[in-house]
């Protein structure tokens, strides 16, 4: 078995074939959706206190939060067994530039 690992931030990943829809969370249904999740108890929030800035909604219905953008988390389906290790390096070091930017 061969599955494909999506880096959603902070070394965290998630099956790529589970993901139906990564989307942005500015809008109003999808504030309704991240509550409505929540109140299900199946939002799993991965921003690590950071913004939300991702929305990533899986085909057995679990929402979750990332602070990747959208269009970042749609490039970085990694098979398993290729290093993430370093995407997840040069990632946190772009936050941490962003933080100090702020």
């Amino acid at each position: 078995m061969n599955f494909n690992l999506l880096n959603i931030g902070f070394g965290n990943m998630v099956m790529g074939e589970k993901v139906v829809a990564i989307i942005s969370p500015e809008s109003a249904p999808i504030k309704r959706l991240m509550q409505e999740a929540r109140e299900r108890n199946t939002l799993i929030d991965a921003t690590f206190g950071r913004k939300t800035r991702s929305v990533l909604i899986m085909d057995n219905s679990q929402v979750i939060l990332s602070a990747l953008q959208p269009e970042t988390i749609a490039h970085r389906i990694v098979p398993v067994g290729e290093d993430a290790v370093a995407d997840t390096e040069i990632e946190i070091e772009e936050l941490q530039d962003e933080e100090e930017r702020k």
